[in-house]
């Protein structure tokens, strides 16, 4: 009894001074006690591991019909810090925690999964086990670690138990106490298996649907919410959650992965589209909520909004984004014949007169002048019926 005292003594002391990495999960254990006939084979499941499961401590007691344990395993660990101290000469605090009465045994084995656990108890088979204990006992404990183990793999969620019988005559009881050891950190990353489904919904949002490539601007998508959430957590969302909190993030990963002229760019065209469907207040309220509320607008963006406002008469309006856009980028002459015919709506054919004739004799694009963008310009303008009293003044210019 003194020597038991040292050593919990030793370890508390260790763990005092040791910054906490993760904990015993005590309310989410194993315990189950099983009565096994003589020689017979069983196989027991283990409860579900929660999320950021590293370590297990396990417990096997066999037991005859009058034996107890002396404690059960949670209260044993609640002495012991964490898995690495267990792994440097305090397991023997296990063992002598774990003393108990009888004289009955038994043999196991630890397997992966289902199938070669009950293949287990068919055909006696353990070499496909993880853990093997052929010499037979009447108690053992040990910990396992799920990320050093190349049998049992780090994103297991369970581990099954074979026992067989080493009473041929008599039946004996079986005690089986799995408690898991939760590591802070993993808890949190997600694993392999748990990033593919979310990629795949990441993939199904309309911001990621409409880009060229969307593999990046995905994983950037997931990087951030592994930050943010626990995979069971994220997993109980609704989708309308999920593409909430996905939505949070969309700016910031559409410019880290240089997505951010891909996604304006269809939302521009999509635009025009509505536009030349005489929807223009569909287009008008496209591109503010999809590109100009976000803050990513571009001197093009606020040009393709302008000429909306132009054709619908808004021309305040049409000019207060014109404005936004020459500061953006006083070069683009899409930008300059678009406030000249601005000022020229707004019956300032003066002001009209100067874009004019600085950008008289240069081309709006690679193919075309601006002379004929012009035109073309006045023409549309006036099949629209947008006020036409200052056309000739500005044709005049063009000859």
């Amino acid at each position: 009894m003194k020597l038991l005292k040292i050593i919990f003594l030793l370890i508390n002391g260790v763990a005092f001074g040791q910054q906490t990495q993760g904990y015993w999960d005590k309310e989410r254990i194993t315990n189950k006690e099983i009565k096994v006939s003589a020689g017979e084979k069983i196989m027991i499941k283990s409860e579900d591991f929660p999320e950021g499961t590293t370590e297990f401590v396990y417990r096997i007691t066999v037991l005859d019909e009058n034996q107890k344990l002396v404690s059960d395993l949670a209260s044993v660990l609640k002495a012991i810090p964490d898995p690495y101290f267990i792994g440097k000469g305090t397991g023997g605090a296990i063992n002598l925690a774990s003393a108990i009465s009888g004289s009955d045994k038994c043999t196991y084995a630890v397997f992966s999964d289902n199938a070669k656990a009950n293949n287990f108890t068919k055909t006696g088979n353990t070499k496909s086990s993880c853990i093997l204990q052929s010499n037979p006992v009447s108690k053992d404990a040990k910990v396992v670690s799920l990320e050093k183990s190349s049998c049992l793999k780090g994103e297991s969620q369970n581990v099954w138990f074979g026992f067989q019988s080493e009473n041929w005559l008599l039946g004996e009881k079986i005690v089986l106490e799995i408690v898991p050891w939760i590591d802070i950190k993993s808890s949190k990353i997600w694993s392999q298996s748990n990033k593919k489904p979310t990629i795949s919904f990441i993939k199904t949002t309309e911001t990621a649907s409409i880009l060229p490539s969307s593999d990046g601007y995905c994983y950037n998508i997931l990087e951030k919410l592994q930050n943010q959430y626990k995979f069971s957590a994220f997993q109980k969302l609704s989708v309308f959650e999920k593409n909430q909190a996905i939505a949070k993030f969309e700016i910031l990963a559409l410019q880290e992965t240089n997505n951010v002229l891909n996604y304006n760019k269809y939302y521009r065209q999509k635009s025009n589209s509505k536009a030349l469907d005489g929807k223009f207040e569909d287009a008008i309220q496209l591109l503010n909520n999809k590109v100009i509320n976000f803050g990513m607008a571009t001197a093009l963006d606020y040009n393709v909004l302008s000429e909306m406002y132009i054709y619908t008469k808004q021309f305040e309006k049409a000019f207060k984004y014109l404005k936004l856009a020459e500061k953006l980028d006083a070069t683009e002459l899409l930008v300059q014949l678009n406030l000249a015919h601005t000022y020229m709506f707004l019956d300032k054919v003066s002001e009209s007169k100067k874009i004019h004739t600085q950008f008289l004799n240069q081309n709006v694009s690679a193919t075309q002048s601006w002379k004929n963008k012009t035109i073309n310009d006045l023409n549309k303008f006036q099949k629209m019926n947008l006020p036409a009293d200052n056309f000739k003044k500005v044709l005049r210019l063009m000859d």
